[in-house]
């Protein structure tokens, strides 16, 4: 039986009419939240840390902001937009102290809960409003008009009126407009975890990377290896985003086309299948979440030492070169540009 999609006729904005609603963070999805709530008539306040730099830019946008303590005891429903390793502390010193009984706790993913860094109280709606896009892009189609598919999940209900609550905060962001699916903490946390791990950034980054160098160590021009390994990569994803993978095959040529359906199962075969499960087992018994907490509680040291010696690709320079020749490409100033409690 197919999912039943939500849309604008299913929620009711009026629901947080007379409520408060903070949004603690004002990084990727948490600007994104604030901004179209407060368009859509929802009263939304700021809670940030003492020094954040982002108070003068929530200030500037017409944002009440107030240290996270206060913001949590001055709203009814409270969004928790701060990156997943913080959440727990965060949480415990300036939040759990400040929550009462009728309040709703919301967060746009679940690792928080589904791991145990936050143990509500159960005298507390605990929900989930995740748009299934970065924040960024949240925002823009909002401003369109439009929406992203976003999903809800409800893990306490102790007021009766939890999905009411989901359902309009889904609706205040534009997510009712891209249509809005009912899931849950476990669920959701576990398929973007594995999604991201082995097919959108983790499996794409790694074999674009080994087809360049796959090209490049044969002899060819390192400028050829980025136009076919990475730069028409976009042009085949948005085929697939359009209308699936059929749709894909339909629009290129019959050459490429018989290139993929017999050579690619060589490449991505039964053993790639294999290393997902064992990546999926290991999201599933807590055994990514607790190597990836442990890594920032120490600082994240080796987190970053990756980082910068994935920044020295070749095909990180390649690439600089070639999307500087376009134009049309927006240019994104990467340095400082990760989601963060600021």
């Amino acid at each position: 039986m197919p999912a039943k999609i939500y849309t604008d006729k299913d929620a009711d904005l009026d629901v947080l009419k007379g409520k408060t609603c903070a949004v603690i963070g004002f990084g990727s999805q948490g600007h994104a939240h604030a901004l179209n709530l407060k368009e859509s008539g929802v009263n939304v306040i700021i809670g940030l840390y003492p020094k954040s730099k982002s108070r003068a830019v929530a200030e500037e946008l017409g944002f009440e902001v107030f240290d996270t303590a206060e913001a949590t005891q001055k709203a009814d429903v409270i969004m928790i937009a701060t990156p997943d390793t913080a959440i727990g502390a965060i949480y415990a010193k300036d939040i759990a102290p400040h929550l009462a009984k009728g309040k709703t706790l919301l967060f746009s993913h679940g690792f928080a809960i589904l791991y145990g860094t936050v143990v509500p109280p159960k005298d507390i709606n605990v929900i989930m409003v995740a748009p299934k896009g970065p924040g960024h892009i949240v925002r823009r189609q909002y401003l369109e008009g439009k929406g992203v598919p976003s999903l809800i999940a409800i893990e306490q209900n102790p007021g009766k009126d939890a999905k009411k609550i989901a359902l309009a905060w889904a609706k205040g962001i534009g997510g009712t407009k891209g249509g809005v699916f009912e899931t849950s903490f476990k669920e959701e946390t576990e398929t973007d975890l594995f999604g991201e791990q082995t097919v959108l950034c983790g499996g794409v980054s790694a074999l674009v990377k080994a087809g360049y160098e796959t090209l490049v160590e044969a002899g060819y021009q390192p400028e050829m290896a980025y136009f076919e390994c990475l730069h028409e990569l976009k042009l085949t994803v948005d085929l697939m985003n359009e209308s699936g993978i059929a749709g894909m095959r339909f629009s290129i040529s019959e050459t490429a086309e018989w290139g993929d359906v017999v050579v690619g199962p060589k490449i991505i075969d039964a053993s790639v299948k294999k290393r997902m499960q064992k990546a999926l087992k290991e999201i599933q018994s807590g055994k990514f979440a607790k190597e990836w907490i442990a890594e920032a509680e120490d600082g994240c040291k080796t987190f970053k030492e990756i980082r910068k010696e994935e920044a020295k690709h070749d095909i990180e320079k390649v690439g600089k070169r070639l999307r500087g020749l376009m134009p049309w490409i927006k240019k994104r100033d990467i340095k400082g540009s990760q989601a963060s409690y600021s």
